[in-house]
């Protein structure tokens, strides 16, 4: 499985690099990281979990014109192509699937321990500081204001109406990144996202002062 793992992440790695919307291989690489962390206390599979953090943004329906299904079906050939175990391909395309946040009204619960692993390991990489440069990343790279106080956030529900918002930078804090502690799966990734959320709280106070000219 060594070498399985190994090629994915080469592959993934040269698929994304030179990303520059806060979706690229660092941001990979650290929920792997992350999900390796937490599979070793919560006893989640480690190859299951591995791949599906590899390949979790192989092809994002942000970059695929709205197609949600294309990173499963990407990750079913690469894997394919290895002569990986069906039952493995499946579990892992399942977790790629169902992993993205779908708005503050759409439920997306994981069915297995390895998928609550890899969704928390991916959702604390959109909290704290490098939560907060990822977003005004994403903002910046969609043509977003940073902040306009006449637009004020939406409680969108449903994936399509999520995924047709184009409201300022700000709004996606309280449209997405402060609700992601309280929809950790596992007690592992609520303890850390408790620090981050509260980071992200920290910038808003800031940012408001600031731009009230306080």
């Amino acid at each position: 499985m060594t070498d399985l793992i190994t090629k994915t992440a080469d592959y993934v790695r040269e698929q994304l690099k030179g990303e520059a919307t806060g979706h690229d291989w660092w941001h990979t690489c650290r929920v792997w990281k992350m999900s390796v962390r937490l599979a070793e206390k919560e006893g989640a599979d480690m190859t299951v979990i591995q791949l599906a953090a590899l390949l979790h943004d192989i092809a994002d329906w942000k970059f695929s014109d709205g197609d949600d299904t294309k990173g499963e079906r990407i990750a079913h050939q690469w894997l394919e192509s290895l002569n990986t175990d069906n039952a493995l391909i499946g579990h892992v395309c399942r977790i790629i699937h169902d992993i993205s946040f779908k708005g503050a009204g759409v439920s997306s619960k994981m069915e297995t321990i390895e998928g609550k692993v890899v969704q928390d390991a991916d959702r604390l990489d959109a909290l704290g500081a490098i939560g907060i440069a990822r977003t005004f990343a994403y903002g910046g790279y969609k043509g977003r204001e940073i902040y306009n106080p006449e637009i004020k956030p939406e409680h969108h529900q449903s994936f399509e109406q999520y995924k047709a918002s184009q409201s300022h930078t700000i709004n996606h804090f309280y449209e997405k990144l402060l609700l992601l502690k309280d929809r950790m799966n596992t007690s592992s990734a609520r303890k850390i996202a408790e620090e981050r959320h509260q980071f992200l709280e920290t910038f808003l106070a800031q940012f408001m002062d600031e731009w009230e000219c306080r």
